[in-house]
């Protein structure tokens, strides 16, 4: 167990870090070591205010907060059964589940456009063309410093979804996802099947796990990706009236898989192969798209980092956040940090391969090539949506 003082402070300013959070010896910083635990103090402070770790979330006793926001909520969620079980099995639901799919259950037949009116459709392309929404799920791996430095050298930023459990376990590597400029999203408290569960469970899910982020970051996110996938629209409405956006995807890598034996590491390398080939073939042309990755373990990190300049080369619209390719310069509740949107983003990160084509203009609304947008005083716009934190302007670029 090991504590150091909070002495250093830092700034994410156009691009250079200066250090904001506490610093201590990470967990480990070879991703083929074990995990030591360590003490935070800010986490053991606060334990109490939430739920067992990796225990399905419930709403707390003495959480006055959480229970009033549940109730304004409550009301309105719509009349749609739970299904299956929180760890994913289906098999006495879905026989008798009408084919219409009236949910819109993304498990059952990939649906992303509710059918509950007044909810925004899930997110799993993106509007800039020939882009990859870049983002991993199941952080914050208390080995990942190999890879987030990789990322840093490369001036690549992610939308890294964190399980709230994770952040309780891995405090230091939750806030550099912050502190590295990566767009944080709630990835939910316990990561579990999010339909199985009644609804003030699938609320405690979103509430702890944005909390628990909140406490450790400063940052309250604004979106979230269902564990799997698995949302319909009564996950949707709660989610929605929490001020949450759902991330999904349109291609998956199977990363996850390789470690229970669902999949080889040549699977894994075939569908990484092929989404570049599809964007090389130039399949995004009208839209980008989003594939699923993970920072779970060694293997799924090792295998971003090996294909990643193959990725940065196909799409020539660049890697990007989902934020960013979303034009959401602020994705968290607070106004003190702003996030470049999709032109700023590319403008400071420029593509770096190769394209042939005669009509590679993007649909950002820029105007001038991919990767060398014509924005006419960035800095100046910079500038303007650049909010204060202690005297220190917070840019993320």
């Amino acid at each position: 167990m090991h504590t150091l003082p909070p002495t250093k402070t830092a700034a994410v300013l156009f691009g250079i870090s200066l250090c904001v959070f506490p610093v201590r010896a990470q967990a480990s910083v070879n991703p083929s070591q074990p995990c030591l635990p360590y003490s935070d103090p800010v986490v053991a402070a606060n334990l109490m205010d939430f739920p067992t770790p990796w225990t399905i979330a419930s709403i707390l006793p003495n959480d006055a907060e959480a229970m009033a926001a549940w109730e304004s909520i409550a009301p309105g969620v719509p009349n749609i059964s739970t299904k299956g079980t929180p760890d994913g099995n289906f098999t006495d639901f879905t026989p008798t589940y009408p084919s219409i799919d009236p949910d819109c259950w993304w498990t059952y037949k990939t649906c992303s456009t509710p059918k509950l009116p007044g909810l925004p459709p899930d997110i799993d392309s993106i509007p800039e063309s020939r882009a990859l929404g870049f983002g991993f799920d199941d952080g914050p791996n208390c080995s990942h410093d190999a890879f987030y430095d990789y990322l840093l050298e490369n001036n690549q930023k992610a939308s890294m979804f964190y399980i709230g459990s994770n952040c309780m376990d891995w405090p230091d590597q939750c806030r550099r996802g912050v502190t590295d400029g990566h767009h944080i999203s709630v990835h939910t408290w316990s990561h579990r099947y999010m339909t199985a569960l009644p609804n003030e469970n699938a609320f405690a899910e979103l509430w702890y796990a944005r909390k628990v982020i909140k406490l450790i970051t400063g940052y309250t996110p604004m979106y979230w990706r269902p564990p799997f996938g698995d949302i319909d629209d009564r996950i949707r409405y709660i989610a929605f009236h929490l001020n949450m956006s759902a991330i999904g995807w349109s291609f998956d890598s199977e990363d996850w898989k390789v470690a229970s034996g669902q999949a080889t590491e040549q699977d894994v390398e075939n569908n990484y192969n092929s989404l570049i080939q599809m964007a090389l073939n130039k399949t995004f042309e009208s839209r980008g798209t989003i594939m699923l990755f993970h920072e779970l373990n060694n293997g799924t990190m090792t295998n971003a980092m090996n294909f990643y300049t193959k990725l940065k080369d196909a799409f020539i619209g660049n890697l990007v956040p989902v934020a960013s390719a979303e034009n959401a310069t602020h994705p968290y509740q607070e106004t003190n940090l702003s996030y470049p949107n999709y032109a700023q983003y590319i403008q400071s990160h420029p593509f770096s391969g190769s394209d042939n084509s005669s009509t590679s203009g993007g649909n950002g609304g820029t105007g001038g090539a991919i990767g060398m947008p014509a924005v006419s005083g960035l800095v100046g716009a910079l500038a303007v949506t650049a909010m204060f934190l202690d005297g220190l302007a917070r840019v993320i670029t």
